[in-house]
């Protein structure tokens, strides 16, 4: 117990400077949401240290932030525009929020053109491009394509929805599958520099649904919205339920597919102690992403695209699969490894869900309290 609360006093003192952002609030309601955010982070950080389990308390916090954003980037646009739809003046404008998975996209046309074809703001109240870039670098050389379990606001609803069925309706999918994304990739970078427009954001995120859509002014944009809410409710709601797994992360999101390279230069990997594995194929059912096959275990480690969610190693019943930084020693017994890539996977998610968690507290409580969340 005692060992435990001093590995988790480090990140007490970081998160309460990272949610406070220096200062405390006068306002009650935040003051409150405060209180109970940095209470509901550390009791996570606190029981995975004490218990040894991962992914049982990171996905509470990483379905969490992805419900809070949800509400407090909605209530956000309705506050900003009166609405969640986006007119062709605002994205004239540049008044678009920047997000992530547009980046493998942007980063080919503004190697070739030196021009930002994504009109998302350069300063104002949403994240700019050079913070979004920024972000993405520094979460990428922290944890390669553990971005995708520990910092992307999306991959939360996928995760939560394929935890809500105790088995899976589903449960033979051909790998050929996984390849998917890369294809999804490779046509979104060509397309994308051909016509310096964000193809992915303009036909085929599925996230539109949940955070802002172009106004609905044309047959072209009907069929647009059309394709967001089909990709939405097939690719995080309805594939996730049966599968168990997360489909939109694993079998088609660009993003991913792009943010598994980065895998390659980041220091974290999770590895299978071929001593102690008895091939029960326990990770190869529970990972969320289609992570492991039988020739990763043959080979005893993950696949490129690994998100490093932790979900294998809380699963196998042998202990055998761990957190390892590469050119070091494997040891299966040495939790070091894990405690060491948990500092900046969680303080990673916390700086990116508390303000989010912080904002949605107080959006819930002015509607309990007035009626209204703005």
């Amino acid at each position: 117990m005692v060992k435990s609360f001093l590995l988790a006093f480090p990140m007490m003192v970081l998160t309460f400077v990272m949610l406070s952002g220096g200062k405390m609030s006068d306002d009650p309601a935040k003051m409150f949401a405060f209180a109970i955010t940095f209470l509901f982070v550390n009791i996570l950080f606190f029981l995975m240290i004490r218990t040894g389990k991962t992914d049982k308390y990171r996905s509470i916090l990483f379905i969490s932030y992805a419900v809070c954003f949800i509400i407090s980037f909605i209530t956000h646009l309705i506050e900003l525009r009166g609405s969640m739809a986006i007119s062709e003046a605002n994205m004239l404008d540049g008044r678009t929020p920047f997000c992530h998975i547009v980046i493998p996209m942007t980063l080919i046309p503004a190697a070739l053109t030196k021009t930002i074809i994504f009109p998302g703001t350069i300063i104002g109240s949403f994240a700019s491009i050079a913070s979004m870039f920024v972000l993405w670098i520094g979460a990428s050389l922290a944890l390669g394509r553990g971005f995708c379990s520990w910092a992307c606001f999306f991959g939360g609803l996928d995760d939560g929805f394929s935890r809500i069925f105790k088995k899976p309706l589903i449960k033979n999918i051909n790998l050929k599958w996984t390849y998917l994304p890369y294809a999804v990739l490779f046509v979104v970078v060509v397309t994308a520099a051909l016509t310096l427009s964000p193809t992915y954001c303009e036909w085929l995120c599925p996230y539109k649904t949940v955070t802002e859509f172009a106004e609905v002014t044309s047959v072209k944009i009907l069929m647009q919205t059309i394709i967001f809410v089909s990709l939405f409710i097939a690719l995080v709601i309805v594939l996730p339920l049966l599968t168990k797994r997360r489909t939109q992360c694993g079998l088609f999101c660009p993003f991913g597919a792009f943010q598994s390279f980065t895998n390659k230069v980041n220091a974290f990997e999770v590895r299978i102690d071929q001593e102690k594995c008895v091939k029960c194929k326990r990770c190869l059912q529970v990972c969320p992403t289609f992570s492991v096959d039988e020739g990763s275990i043959d080979e005893g480690k993950m696949r490129i695209t690994c998100t490093k969610c932790g979900k294998c190693v809380d699963a196998c019943p042998k202990k055998a699969i761990f957190f390892h930084v590469k050119c070091t020693p494997l040891n299966s017994t040495f939790d070091r490894y894990r405690v060491l890539f948990l500092y900046p996977a969680f303080l990673f998610l916390t700086t990116m869900a508390g303000g989010n968690i912080q904002d949605a507290i107080v959006k819930t409580i002015k509607l309990l309290t007035t009626g209204s969340m703005f």
